[in-house]
């Protein structure tokens, strides 16, 4: 499981390609620890059959060598190699004569140049060698006379050298990457103090504590977050303070009509006039039923906020959302005995969208205008293609609203003053949601030719 912890990934982040860099490195110092042990040994080689070499002397037909102490002193590193040589005498490119030393020494593969040296590996007596050979020209000697020289080592100390300047290197940055990764550890901790300030500050606030985050301490990668933080509280104050006047204003709206209800049920309880107690009851069903279009209201309110219902998107046909809608309004209309007209100039107009919350909204469009328009009045409701949209009208030529109105009766609970018709203030409210949330707009302007108002709804086409 990955770790939770901000601090040990971006510690992992750090260590991870260092470790990849030091393994690379790693590799490297090994080949040169090779290498180094390889040329010490080499020249070491060297030097023993050059010191040999100088002690050769002809002797009339005879061949003297004497080994120097030295020759094989100098291979002495406590490891315990063995040091084996071989001399031979040679005459143009005529075979070798053994001089002294190891007669199965192995040789070079190819000949040996005069005054050069040639360095080999070889196996003898089940041991791995590391060789030298030289080509020594015999002074006194025909002049063609040459002296091989072969001086070769076990490897042991090669490979000891090697391990050791290799393990050496290994652990120095083996400790460089500790050291780094402890001070990475606590420059860590230090560049994530302003975080943690941030956490703490956000655990001890109150609920009901919004005020914004301060990011003038903070790191610039985290100003973005205490930003987005911010913004987000801002968010949820805004939302907090719509619900506060929601509930206030709902709580408003029922307190009044409740309070009216229980006067004229206990006037109807205390009447003993039929005819008085019939109109009583006649005032209290409607109240009721007032009542009961202010909660259905309420609840299609709530549906339509962004963290209401979830959104349906289905393909609505605007011409049977309307026509329904306005079947559910004729017996409002025929008690006013207004003209409910509906002039679609398309058969059909499908749009994506919620079925339901489209017919709320002409409900209330309609609804709307046969409250506000005198009695006898007309409210037509039209369809229509507009370029990529579809425009639904609704048309009365009641008194209208005055444009410097026209952006406030969106607001929940907002009338204008001086209308004397009954209503709730919700209607243009719930309409508005429920528009934004089909993708569309709408506005309000003067209807044309008459007095009245004229509600244009803009609704996107459905695609193929």
């Amino acid at each position: 499981m990955p770790s939770r912890s901000l601090r040990v990934q971006l510690l992992l982040w750090l260590l991870i390609p260092l470790a990849g860099a030091v393994l690379a490195n790693t590799w490297v110092t090994y080949r040169n620890a090779q290498d180094t042990a390889g040329i010490v040994t080499d020249r070491t080689l060297l030097a023993s059959a050059r010191s040999i070499a100088e002690r050769i002397q002809i002797n009339g037909a005879s061949v003297d060598v004497t080994i120097p102490p030295a020759a094989l002193e100098m291979f002495e590193t406590g490891y315990h190699d063995r040091v084996y040589y071989r001399i031979d005498r040679r005459s143009g490119a005529s075979g070798g004569i053994l001089i002294a030393g190891n007669s199965d020494l192995p040789l070079p593969g190819g000949d040996v140049p005069a005054l050069m040296s040639v360095f080999y590996d070889g196996d003898y007596r089940n041991d791995g060698l590391r060789l030298v050979a030289i080509r020594q020209p015999l002074l006194g000697g025909s002049g063609d006379e040459s002296a091989l020289i072969v001086v070769g080592e076990t490897t042991t100390a090669r490979n000891h050298m090697a391990s050791d300047l290799w393990t050496h290197s290994l652990l120095q940055q083996g400790l460089l990457v500790a050291i780094v990764a402890i001070f990475v550890w606590f420059g860590l901790g230090r560049g994530l103090k302003p975080l943690l300030r941030l956490r703490d500050d956000v655990l001890e606030r109150a609920p009901d504590e919004l005020r914004p985050f301060s990011g003038a301490a903070l790191q610039s990668e985290i100003r973005p977050l205490v930003a987005a933080l911010n913004q987000y509280v801002e968010r949820l104050r805004s939302q907090i303070e719509a619900q506060r006047r929601f509930i206030a204003n709902a709580a408003h709206q029922l307190r009044t009509p409740l309070t009216i209800l229980a006067t004229q049920a206990a006037y109807a309880i205390r009447s003993r006039n039929p005819a008085e107690k019939d109109e009583t009851l006649e005032a209290i069903h409607g109240n009721a039923r007032d009542m009961a279009r202010l909660a259905n209201q309420l609840l299609t309110l709530s549906n339509v906020e962004p963290d209401g219902r979830a959104h349906r998107s289905e393909p609505v046909d605007l011409v049977a959302v309307a026509r329904r809608a306005l079947e559910s309004q004729v017996g409002h209309a025929l008690s006013r005995d207004m003209d409910l007209g509906f002039d679609p100039k398309v058969q059909e107009a499908e749009t994506l969208g919620d079925a339901t919350m489209l017919h709320e909204l002409v409900v209330n469009l309609v609804d709307n205008a046969l409250r506000y328009t005198q009695r006898g009045g007309v409210v037509t409701v039209g369809i229509e293609a507009a370029a990529e949209m579809w425009l639904l009208t609704v048309r009365d030529n009641g008194p209208g609203i005055p444009a410097a109105e026209r952006e406030r009766v969106f607001e929940r609970f907002y009338r204008v003053l001086g209308t004397e018709a009954e209503g709730s203030g919700l209607g243009l409210a719930i309409a508005l949601e429920i528009v934004e949330r089909s993708g569309g707009s709408i506005a309000l302007a003067d209807a044309p030719g008459s007095t009245g108002l004229l509600v244009a709804v803009r609704l996107p086409r459905r695609t193929a």
